[in-house]
């Protein structure tokens, strides 16, 4: 078995999803959802670092609609409603068998909005959730001016706005907020990848779309709809979400379970990738 990806392509929801597969082709399916701006290489170090752990899986990766290589869809608002409408189309057609799913940051809201709709995974894992109001925690006034950001990307022309949205300085500032890594190595590869793939969405109206999305909602919304195993990462250093707010998250879903992961924040899936995937392998394997 090869660590490099095959590529699939899949008809969701009236567009060819790209995806990424890894891993076993005929394995007990995990889906990986990744979050706001990025696109699958976020989750790609996951990927790869799962599959050889536990070799006896398949790993899917697809960019979610209006972002990396997949088309945003006619027509339609790019909202939480919409994501979840989305997954739940993309896991019936790649594992219509039966799946666990994951899903990171803005990818927790997703699979939280979709579960609500009917989704119905074997086993979810959310890595960094969002589990607290955007305009709340520490980071409040960095999420204030990121609204103001986009609010005034929503007036610009297309062209002014993708540049808006796109200008490398802001990225790099956005890179450097989130990343707690003092390995100075790391730090330089992880402004690498958001300078390469944070930009890669198909339009300025889908990006802010999914941005109102990702400060609209938090997945304790959706708690109820949690009625499978379900496993919470969590970094220590989160900003996006304390981890009062996360330890919340895990009294609200009977029976999960909740690995903190110390001197990390909202990076987990750059950050410590081992120990995420350690805590994956397990979960999985323990419920298999």
């Amino acid at each position: 078995m090869s660590n490099a990806p095959h590529v699939l392509s899949v008809g969701t929801l009236g567009i060819e999803t790209r995806a990424w597969q890894y891993g076993a082709p005929e394995g007990p399916t995990l889906i990986l959802v990744h979050g706001f701006r990025g696109d699958h290489h976020g989750l790609a170090g996951i990927a790869v670092a799962l599959s050889e752990q536990a070799p006896e899986l398949r790993i899917v990766v697809p960019d979610l609609p209006g972002f990396g290589a997949s088309p945003a869809i006619p027509g339609r608002t790019h909202d939480l409603p919409l994501f979840g409408e989305w997954l739940r189309a993309f896991a019936a057609a790649v594992a219509p068998e039966g799946f666990a799913i994951l899903g990171h940051s803005f990818g927790s809201l997703v699979v939280s909005a979709s579960l609500s709709g009917g989704l119905a995974p074997r086993r979810t894992i959310l890595i960094n959730p969002i589990s607290a109001p955007a305009l709340e925690g520490p980071q409040a006034l960095m999420t204030q001016l990121a609204i103001a950001y986009y609010r005034a990307a929503d007036l610009l022309p297309e062209r002014a706005a993708r540049g808006l949205l796109g200008n490398p300085l802001i990225v790099r500032v956005m890179s450097e907020v989130m990343a707690k890594t003092s390995d100075r190595e790391l730090r330089a590869w992880i402004h690498e990848q958001h300078g390469r793939y944070f930009s890669t969405f198909s339009d300025p109206t889908t990006l802010l779309d999914a941005f109102r999305a990702s400060v609209s909602h938090t997945v304790p919304d959706y708690a109820a709809a949690f009625d499978m195993p379900t496993l919470l990462i969590a970094g220590e250093r989160d900003d996006i979400t304390p981890l009062a707010k996360q330890l919340e998250l895990h009294h609200r879903i009977p029976g999960s379970r909740l690995v903190i992961l110390p001197g990390t924040g909202h990076l987990v899936h750059y950050e410590a990738v081992t120990e995420a995937v350690d805590a994956i392998a397990d979960f999985l394997r323990e419920h298999a």
